[in-house]
């Protein structure tokens, strides 16, 4: 039986001691020049294989030389897709396919680059490991699944800037070129003042897993199966809708909201094979100049789809999943050229290897983790009914994480039900 050898708290307290302890250290590779830069990859589900891939397309002199999973098929699976794409960039030898709870570890101390795609849950804790180790990193969204593990990122974030490590996160819209030229025109204000931002993730049913084991109590289930269960993916307001919680906060030059009112529930998923998440949230952020954020999402069978960013300025709107703006008593404005969507998976690597081989490190954690914050205080709104603010997000005691990991039963809260779920 395979033990997590500290609790989760216990190793953010370590890892924060010796930041303050250590000395700052220059980032473990050459930042400029053509030396040969190895990745590692953490995570090796769809996500994390395609973001190898993009990895693997950045740099010239690149190669993937370690891979973990907690699950050994899982690793092994993701790294033949990787090798597929890229056969002359992989070279990940037996003995470095790592699996289990602490396979991170050898994975991140092998690497230059660390490509952090386990499910989020684990993610403050890989990224304080690979800051500890001054590992440049790109780290899927979202960063964390409750306010205990978003404190650890940001700290780790300030730890990352202070040693020039370069840091990439996988709010990928962002990089997208239409809308970063729609968002500079809003910022210009193109619209005036924006007002309301109206967002929606409105999609159809997730995926499910085969597993060995049925039963929604035990480790290997619910990390098979992980989207299903807060302590794993946050809900699918953090995992998925949280895309939308972070073009808003673009929108709103990352000012955060003061309040947030919420609510959903759990109307078609109420099997208990899938945990405890929720299949719907209707979230109301409140900002100090008055303007509102409105985000909307569901996931369920046969139900009309939607996916798009309304925003109304005082003089205008834009539909940035359109790639329309249009002043008021003006022209429609369309950014130029051909849209690629999938091109904004690539410069997010792009970016990050070009800011190694700069010797300019780039850092947009904190900034991201302040997104999962604001993602995660809608959340808390609709899971609680209660009013939230962010200053009750910055002090928030909330710890999800299991004490230990061990392939046995690990019990979970149970679904949220608002006016007796507390805030805690």
């Amino acid at each position: 039986m395979s033990k997590r050898p500290v609790s989760r708290r216990g190793f953010l307290q370590t890892s924060a001691a010796a930041a303050v302890t250590s000395t700052i250290l220059a980032p473990s590779v050459h930042a400029a020049g053509s030396d040969l830069l190895k990745i590692a990859l953490v995570g090796c589900g769809g996500r994390g294989t395609g973001a190898a891939i993009n990895a693997l397309g950045a740099d010239k002199n690149v190669k993937l030389v370690a891979v973990a999973d907690v699950f050994e098929d899982r690793a092994k699976s993701g790294l033949d897709i990787v090798k597929a794409a890229f056969p002359d960039k992989v070279d990940v030898k037996p003995e470095m396919i790592f699996s289990g709870f602490d396979g991170y570890k050898a994975a991140t101390d092998a690497a230059d680059v660390v490509v952090m795609a386990a499910p989020p849950g684990f993610r403050p804790m890989h990224f304080a490991y690979a800051v500890e180790k001054g590992k440049h990193v790109f780290m899927e969204k979202p960063h964390a699944v409750d306010a205990t593990g978003a404190r650890s990122v940001i700290a780790s974030a300030k730890l990352a800037k202070s040693k020039g490590l370069s840091v990439i996160s996988g709010f990928c819209y962002r990089f997208d070129p239409f809308k970063r030229d729609l968002v500079a025109r809003i910022h210009d204000k193109a619209i005036g003042e924006v007002n309301a931002i109206h967002t929606t993730f409105m999609t159809g049913e997730l995926w499910t897993r085969g597993t060995k084991t049925n039963d929604p109590k035990q480790m290997e289930y619910q990390l098979r199966m992980w989207y299903y269960f807060t302590w794993l993916s946050g809900d699918f307001i953090i995992e998925q809708a949280i895309h939308n919680v972070d073009k808003a906060c673009w929108i709103m030059k990352d000012e955060m909201p003061k309040t947030a009112t919420g609510l959903g529930g759990r109307h078609v998923r109420t099997d208990p094979k899938f945990g405890n998440i929720w299949d719907n949230f209707s979230i109301v952020y409140d900002y100090a100049s008055g303007a509102k954020v409105v985000l909307q999402c569901r996931q369920m069978k046969d139900c009309v789809g939607d996916n798009n960013d309304t925003i109304l300025g005082t003089n205008g709107r834009c539909d940035l999943m359109r790639h329309t703006l249009k002043p008021t008593g003006g022209a429609v404005y369309k950014p130029p050229g051909t849209h690629d969507f999938g091109s904004m998976y690539q410069t997010e690597h792009d970016e990050l290897f070009a800011s190694i081989r700069a010797g300019k490190a780039v850092n947009d954690a904190e900034r991201s983790a302040n997104s999962t914050l604001m993602a995660l205080m809608g959340r808390e709104a609709a899971y609680t009914g209660q009013k939230i603010s962010w200053e009750n997000m910055l002090t928030s005691k909330q710890d999800l994480m299991p004490k230990t990991y061990e392939w046995a039963e690990n019990l979970v809260p149970a679904v949220a039900v608002p006016g007796k779920t507390k805030f805690v």
